[in-house]
């Protein structure tokens, strides 16, 4: 079916052409547009980091030699550096953001796994956010620090299908709790945060829209106990506690009851005291929880070795968050293609073998396959031996 057909065309059907579409009339993308639409700039900006480009100019260059096959990759032919600068700084970035929140979706569906370890009915999130250094001549506008400028990337992670639910890019100078504010809680799902999150009236809007949290206690918070669950001590957990805040402006921001939760780590010779809302798991399971939270650490440190998120192509707001976005879009394409076709890689083994086969003609399918050749079995013809050597 895909004879004669590039990989990246193959890999770009599978993107929802028509959803992009009413996206871009929305936001009115392609108004006195020619030639290089929203799509056809799209495309490049995946292109770019599918096949790990460094710049603009190195993308341009690496497609220089291939003009003859851009209408079957789906570039255009006015294809310029100047031409896609120009739209990274001038269009709307909401267009690339609403469509990666579409192939979020849709990815979210095709990796969900059943088979979590512990019995959760609702999702599993971890909430952290990274730090992207940049330069203060260029990117004045992100000032941080005095001789310093940066963004940070916010992101709540689905540990159940290892897809980034919520995207938010800020200022560096931006405190993480400020993020509790921009998310919709689920009712019945976990939140798992660490210190920097630990905000009382915020937990507490969390826990009235009858989600959970998981994190850490600060080292100043003074509780009163109330009751205690009993405990195995042999499998590291030291107390397990029903009680409520003792400080009068915390008691007044969470005047609700909390549970503590203290727990020694063997293999770190550590102790963590953990907080929640949440009495039905066991004191093991919210350790386990927690523990699930370095996903989103890990996350992050992929997609810095694997995405083009640390060098940006332009240097206005606008286009560095249309490149951050090209670069979840890219992400969730290669998770729906490999779940879609059964493919029994992770998505870095699926990046690295597309990022130099995307100009290749071969079926998707087949060259993603993992193939046994020590299984191969040679054939058994009679052909005779040359003996006398």
């Amino acid at each position: 079916m895909n004879q004669g057909k590039y990989i990246f065309a193959q890999l770009t059907d599978f993107l929802p052409r028509r959803v992009f579409d009413r996206i871009v009339n929305k936001h009115n993308g392609n108004k006195y547009v020619r030639s290089f639409t929203c799509w056809n700039q799209m495309l490049c900006m995946v292109f770019g980091q599918l096949t790990s480009r460094d710049s603009m100019r190195d993308l341009i260059l690496s497609l220089e030699g291939h003009h003859s096959k851009f209408y079957h990759l789906g570039f255009s032919p006015t294809l310029t550096r100047r031409n896609l600068g120009k739209a990274n700084e001038r269009r709307s970035y909401k267009i690339f953001e609403e469509f990666a929140y579409v192939l979020i979706d849709e990815a979210r569906c095709s990796c969900y796994k059943s088979d979590f370890e512990i019995n959760v009915d609702g999702n599993v999130y971890a909430l952290d956010s990274t730090t992207i250094d940049l330069c203060l001549s260029v990117f004045w506008w992100a000032e941080f620090r005095r001789t310093k400028a940066g963004i940070k990337l916010h992101t709540l992670y689905d540990v159940k299908t290892s897809i980034p639910t919520f995207l938010y890019i800020s200022n560096a100078k931006v405190h993480d709790v400020n993020i509790l504010d921009l998310i919709q809680f689920e009712a019945g799902s976990f939140y798992v945060v660490d210190k920097a999150y630990v905000d009382y009236r915020r937990l507490y809007r969390l826990h009235k829209q009858e989600a959970f949290f998981v994190t850490r206690a600060k080292d100043n918070m003074r509780f009163k106990r109330m009751y205690s669950n009993s405990v195995d001590k042999g499998q590291g957990v030291r107390y397990d506690q029903i009680g409520r805040l003792e400080t009068y402006y915390p008691k007044k921001e969470y005047p609700d009851k909390l549970r503590r939760i203290k727990y020694y780590d063997q293999e770190k010779n550590q102790e963590f005291i953990f907080l929640t809302n949440n009495t039905s798991l066991t004191a093991l399971e919210i350790a386990f929880l927690y523990k699930k939270r370095w996903e989103v650490e890990l996350f992050f440190k992929w997609m810095k070795q694997h995405l083009r998120i640390k060098s940006f192509w332009g240097t206005n707001l606008n286009a560095v968050k249309i490149q951050m976005y090209c670069a979840i879009i890219a992400y969730c394409l290669v998770a729906i293609v490999g779940n879609k076709l059964k493919v029994d890689r992770t998505i870095y083994e699926i990046l690295q073998i597309l990022s130099i086969s995307l100009l290749d003609k071969t079926p998707v399918k087949e060259i993603l396959m993992k193939c046994d050749y020590k299984d191969v079995k040679e054939l058994n013809d009679k052909q005779l031996k040359i003996s006398g050597f």
